[in-house]
């Protein structure tokens, strides 16, 4: 590494630039913009600088520098730069996945309309990006039915000029044919034309249009035309159904949200015209080497906006956060669009509840990203190895189990547990277990009572003789395979519990941690204080995966447990019915549902059911009925 004090530069103007550090294999490694050069790099030479900070500066080996008018023309440059550098240290976020886009090749003399994923080209005009392929492929087929605008591909389009055959598409309206002569180049383009207002502007012009043209044919007793438009026209109020929600219709502009967790960050946008969402898109950020204090908002607006054409651009942009650099960002997106832009943080009312959708959408593209990272063999091996070297284990904990607990007041309590081979689930050795409310009525004592019945069958396995099972065809049971470390979801209470467990057992050489929701500690056993993981820790995220999918596993159990459990309570109200005829009752008709749908007929052919009770079970299940219902996938009684 390089002393800073070996290239600070002696003289820096006092004047707004953009400077750029280099390493000594000559690389930009940061690129930053200043009002006053001489200022902000002053800082970056002193004493006390942040961690990245430190390690960026005594990386680099020079630094330059170039003087602009105006602070527009700063952040014009620095995007220019960041773009072709692609600096090491800068925030720089990135697609999360490939979107769908609509596009028109207007400049064709057969206008020509097609879905793709590939880079924006120069002639063609896109609309999107789509988030749901499947919602842009009906959009797209109900597009073509209106507007029968030619989609086959160039080769397809020659092939029937040559032969003076349409194609399919043709064939059933949903092309015009210009191959074949059913329309003139003038009229092809007059509908795409149509095509590319009603994308533009949406249905506002569309609609009257075609009501009128119905109105007109069922006149004129064109009563198949008018039929052909009335099915355009409930197709495309359907369509605007589906991607207004209960927007209002005068909502314009796009909204922005920035979620971080950690080390990492998402942004995600959504595009709204005319209160209808039409388009949606999510951007990634691994900020381990970004600086401190690095203006995240500018970054996401270049990755947004950058190479967008003047349309794309709306005249308000809403945010969740204050930008750094408001005033120049609005003159920067000004300049591309023509017109004025202005950037808001709404703090109340409909615009602030749709942020909030925005910024769940950036967290859940945050999670995929992360789940992504997990099934990566190099990441899952290094947070092993990350784990192994904090705990200080003996060995790699190659399989790791983690239990949960979930119970309300003390009620149906569930535990489970879940296994990660390799950093990865091996969902095949999932197990749930049945808590015994007598003996374990709090969590700690449940977690007690779990991990002893979890090792209590790995000592019964393991004192089978494996060559033996081997003789006659067996194969060991899933319990036998010991795991090198216990995760369980809590804190020293938890621990203490599960290491109780163990001691019982004479169990040691099973490793055991607890992780803690609120903080993300680490508690060991017989410590009295936490372990912290550093906060870009690749083992800390893996033992956070590890902990959220025992929680699920058990949140899942838990309910289904509780629903049933609440379900089968109805018939404990019966009277004459005792459990012997309950069991009789759900073994053939499977749920209470399903009693409840029984004929009086088909109750009384159950075994030790007869006509009266029949009867009663009938009367009982119908009043109970009426008053409350029973929500399946909760198990919480509701209203009628």
């Amino acid at each position: 590494m390089a002393d800073p004090a070996s290239y600070r530069p002696k003289e820096i103007p006092e004047l707004p630039g953009v400077y750029r550090f280099y390493n000594e294999k000559d690389k930009v490694i940061y690129v930053g913009k200043a009002k006053n050069l001489k200022n902000r790099l002053t800082t970056y030479f002193g004493s006390n600088l942040a961690r990245k900070t430190h390690r960026m500066v005594n990386e680099a080996v020079r630094v330059d520098w170039t003087i602009v008018g105006t602070e527009l023309e700063a952040l014009a440059l620095e995007f220019s730069w960041i773009k072709q550098y692609q600096p090491t240290y800068n925030v720089q976020f990135k697609d999360d996945k490939s979107y769908p886009y609509l596009a028109i090749s207007m400049q064709d003399e057969f206008p020509r309309i097609f879905i793709t994923r590939k880079e924006k080209r120069p002639g063609l005009k896109y609309f999107g990006p789509y988030t749901n392929a499947w919602a842009l492929r009906n959009t797209y087929e109900v597009l073509l039915k209106v507007f029968p605008v030619r989609s086959c591909s160039e080769g397809n389009f020659q092939r029937a000029k040559r032969s003076k055959r349409q194609c399919l598409l043709g064939d059933i309206g949903k092309c015009a044919a210009p191959c074949v002569g059913w329309v003139t180049p003038e009229q092809h383009r007059d509908i795409a034309v149509k095509l590319d207002a009603f994308m533009e502007k949406g249905m506002e012009d569309i609609l009257p249009k075609l009501r009128a043209e119905m109105d007109s044919a069922s006149e004129r007793e064109e009563y198949e035309r008018a039929g052909r438009i009335r099915d355009q026209i409930e197709s495309f109020e359907k369509a605007q159904r589906s991607t207004q929600g209960n927007l209002s219709d005068d909502l314009d502009g796009d909204f922005i949200s920035i979620h971080e967790e950690g080390l990492h960050a998402a942004g995600s946008i959504f595009m709204v015209r005319r209160g209808s969402i039409k388009g949606s898109r999510s951007w990634i950020v691994d900020q381990e080497r970004a600086l401190e204090g690095d203006d995240q908002v500018a970054s996401l607006f270049f990755s947004i906006y950058n190479g967008a054409t003047p349309a794309e651009i709306p005249n308000e942009i809403y945010l969740n956060r204050e930008p750094g650099d408001q005033l120049a960002l609005e003159a920067w997106l000004t300049q591309i669009r023509g017109a004025r832009v202005s950037i808001k943080v709404p703090q109340r009312g409909e615009k602030v509840e749709l942020l909030q959708t925005v910024d769940r959408n950036a967290h859940y593209a945050l999670i995929q990203f992360l789940s992504k990272r997990a099934t990566d063999a190099a990441v899952s091996g290094k947070a092993l190895l990350e784990i192994e070297e904090q705990l200080g284990l003996k060995r790699t904990p190659l399989r790791i189990e983690c239990f949960d607990i979930s119970n309300i007041s003390g009620t149906s309590v569930v535990a489970s547990m879940v296994v990660f081979e390799d950093g990865l689930a091996k969902k095949s050795e999932y197990r749930r277990f049945i808590i015994d409310t007598t003996e374990a009525n709090d969590d700690t004592r449940a977690m007690h009572q779990v991990i002893t019945r979890r090792m209590k069958r790995l000592l019964n396995d393991r004192a089978v003789d494996e060559s033996d099972v081997a003789a006659i065809g067996g194969k060991l049971s899933k319990f036998s395979y010991p795991p090198q470390l216990i995760v369980v979801d809590g804190g020293s209470p938890q621990v203490a519990a599960a290491q109780r467990a163990l001691d019982e057992l004479g169990i040691t050489d099973i490793a055991l941690c607890g992780l803690a929701k609120r903080l993300e500690e680490v508690w060991l056993p017989n410590n009295a204080d936490p372990l912290i993981f550093p906060r870009n820790s690749e083992g800390l995220y893996l033992l956070q995966r590890i902990r959220d999918e025992a929680h699920r596993f058990a949140i899942t159990f838990h309910r289904s447990r509780r629903s049933k459990v609440m379900l089968e309570s109805l018939l404990d109200e019966i009277p004459g019915l005792g459990s012997a005829r309950r069991t009789a009752l759900l073994d053939r008709f499977g749920s209470v549902t399903a009693i409840r749908k029984a004929a009086v007929s088909e109750l009384a052919t159950t075994p030790g059911i007869g006509e009266k009770l029949a009867e009663t079970i009938a009367q009982s299940l119908a009043q109970i009925g009426k008053g409350e219902q029973v929500d399946m996938a909760t198990g919480e009684i509701t209203g009628a």
